[in-house]
């Protein structure tokens, strides 16, 4: 089982409902789609800055929260939607807004439909 966010580039939703539906939009036009689209610039950051904390698993390293690797794989232009594992979602994710909102993106958890932001209260 896994725990996913979404993150992406942007103004920043208004509310909780309007974030899911931009997720559900850029989701639908870079995920589900079989057009490839390079991530962006600072997407790219954002996993650098991720995986500097905790880097893809190898054959020596399993001490990873990221579900899928390469994590950038999972990046699509101003998006990405990418899983961690459920038992270290709490802090992974809280790590994951913390960088997001540093670099002015938004984050989104769909297993809590609201827009994350850092501190304490938010998600898992």
């Amino acid at each position: 089982m896994s725990y996913d966010l979404a993150v992406w580039e942007g103004k920043r939703p208004s509310n909780d409902r309007e974030a899911a539906e931009i997720h559900v939009a850029l989701y639908e036009q870079y995920v589900d789609t079989d057009e490839e689209t390079p991530p962006t610039p600072l997407i790219v950051e954002f996993v650098n800055m991720l995986l500097q904390r905790w880097p893809e698993v190898d054959d020596e390293d399993d001490n990873t929260p990221w579900s899928a690797a390469p994590l950038l794989s999972a990046a699509r232009g101003p998006y990405i939607y990418f899983p961690m594992s459920w038992s270290r979602a709490e802090e992974a994710s809280a790590f994951a807004v913390e960088i997001a909102t540093r670099l002015g993106l938004n984050c989104y958890d769909p297993q809590l439909d609201q827009l994350r932001t850092p501190g304490p209260n938010q998600g898992t």
